[in-house]
């Protein structure tokens, strides 16, 4: 089951730093970043990547985004 950030209605720099906070919880498994600009799904999608996280899948739903990060 992934663990979820809901980082809807969040201004720059806030989804990146939830999205930082649970991966270093987490250190590995699935997360679901839930995000409503370009902005911020941009933004949380490198900082995963800058720590190794992969970019699995980035769904756009109606007025918001889920971008779905795995490591194994």
């Amino acid at each position: 089951m992934a663990e979820i950030v809901d980082a809807r209605g969040l201004s720059c720099p806030e989804p990146v730093l939830l999205t930082l906070e649970t991966i270093k919880k987490l250190g590995k498994g699935e997360i679901e970043i839930l995000v409503d600009t370009d902005t911020s799904r941009e933004n949380v999608s490198r900082a995963a990547q800058s720590m190794g996280w992969q970019i699995v899948e980035v769904q756009q739903k109606e007025t918001w985004y889920r971008v779905k990060i795995s490591k194994d």
